[in-house]
């Protein structure tokens, strides 16, 4: 048993996912132990109203370079991958810029035709938000196919203290929602300095020519190789992201503040093991996916051990919370969020499945299925509309609406896995049949 627990831990794959979750885990521990603080200093209204912000900058951040640092990975030579980190960056500069102008002119329509007058002072911040978050991913993607996991987790580590304690300093005096949005964006800030601060005493820009050197392939014929990304990518990362952002928004709208924020705690809170070990899993099987289309193997095997594998660690801690919600939400948290619970059952149904699809999610591009990817996105942007409308016209209830969505997104997700199974057996079977 030692023996085979050694020779796992020498694989690359495993000591890579061990790194990134092992940082990811401290960055949790640090929020988990300092969240039944936070949550008491600032109420749910808070929380629900820095819901709202950050929903609205996750709809616009994914797509801050239209996603072609997702294809940072993919190219065999650094050189096209070094120009396709140009163009990214060339992309998220000018798209901050239109977006700053258009808000210094239209902010107070842009403000009344979403009805989201409560986060009206804080808009002209998304420009920055977005430039940076342009920089970050690019960052992220570079280190994700050079293999140096370990400064992305540190720099996780290090975010988590700095965010997590400055919102428990600066709630003891002030806790108002401002002081968790403004919090928000330094965070996002601060890791994007703190990743290239990281890239750089690595030596990763100076010995490798991150900057310097010339693609083989130029920007505009990059962009062309690559326009898969912007064409089926962007509006797929956009659509999911209001797909994400959806409950809050109509929680909002619906049924007010608190209920988004219940909603915002909720999902927080699962989002931790797939932050944790989802994340680590996918950003380390991205590249090796890649890597093994390149050189022919079975991809529906590495999909099929990879989905199982988050299976069985996921129904742990998920179905802990289907089970034991709001009694372990009021003893966390306090008694004010017993309801989050109600709302955490159904929200770690579809959390489960969710963590389980990143295999499949991460293997889309690979398996040039960015078309389908966004046609199944348009369908569950549907779907999730569909079951919160019902849950408020209907049913009139807000746990109801809840419930209905997270049933409705574990089903998506299932469905997607297995189509994304579908695609990889023709894939294999084709590269056999070409004698790849």
């Amino acid at each position: 048993m030692k023996h085979k627990l050694n020779t796992l831990r020498k694989k690359p794959f495993v000591r890579n996912v061990f790194i990134m979750a092992s940082g990811t885990a401290a960055a949790q521990v640090i929020a988990m132990v300092l969240s039944p603080i936070i949550t008491r200093l600032y109420g749910p209204e808070a929380f629900g109203l820095l819901g709202v912000f950050t929903a609205v900058i996750a709809i616009i951040t994914p797509i801050a370079a239209l996603t072609y640092p997702i294809a940072i990975v993919l190219p065999k030579s650094d050189n096209d991958a070094k120009g396709i980190v140009r163009l990214s960056l060339y992309i998220s500069t000018t798209i901050s810029m239109v977006v700053a102008i258009i808000l210094i002119f239209f902010n107070e329509t842009i403000v009344d035709v979403f009805n989201i007058e409560a986060i009206a002072p804080f808009m002209l911040l998304i420009p920055l938000v977005i430039l940076f978050s342009g920089f970050l991913q690019v960052t992220e993607q570079w280190l994700i196919r050079k293999n140096q996991f370990r400064i992305t987790a540190r720099v996780t580590v290090l975010q988590s203290l700095i965010l997590n304690g400055s919102k428990v300093g600066i709630g003891f005096f002030h806790p108002v929602a401002a002081v968790l949005i403004v919090l928000t964006v330094f965070g996002q800030l601060l890791k994007s300095f703190m990743m290239i601060i990281g890239v750089k005493r690595a030596n990763a820009i100076k010995e490798q020519g991150l900057v310097s050197e010339h693609a083989s392939l130029s920007i505009k014929g990059l962009a062309k190789k690559y326009k898969d990304f912007p064409i089926y990518r962007a509006p797929e990362v956009f659509l999911n992201a209001i797909s994400q952002g959806l409950p809050i928004l109509m929680l909002t709208s619906f049924f007010g503040p608190a209920s988004a924020g219940f909603y915002s705690i909720g999902k927080t809170v699962l989002g931790m093991p797939s932050q944790l070990i989802g994340k680590s899993v996918g950003d380390v099987f991205y590249p090796r996916i890649s890597e093994a289309a390149n050189n022919g193997e079975n991809l529906t095997k590495l999909i099929t051990k990879a989905t199982l594998a988050l299976g069985a660690v996921g129904i742990i801690p998920y179905g802990i919370v289907i089970i034991f919600g709001p009694s372990l939400f009021g003893f966390v948290f306090g008694s004010e969020w017993v309801t989050a619970g109600e709302y955490a059952r159904w929200i770690a149904l579809w959390s489960l499945f969710g963590f389980m699809n990143r295999p499949s999610v991460r293997a889309l591009p690979v398996l040039s299925a960015q078309a389908f990817h966004l046609r199944f996105t348009i369908l569950m942007l549907v779907v999730r509309f569909l079951m919160l409308a019902i849950g408020y016209w209907v049913f009139e209830s807000d746990v109801v609406a809840i419930a209905l969505f997270g049933f409705s997104g574990a089903t998506l997700n299932i469905i997607l896995i297995l189509l994304t199974l579908n695609r990889s057996r023709r894939f294999d079977a084709s590269n056999s049949n070409n004698g790849v």
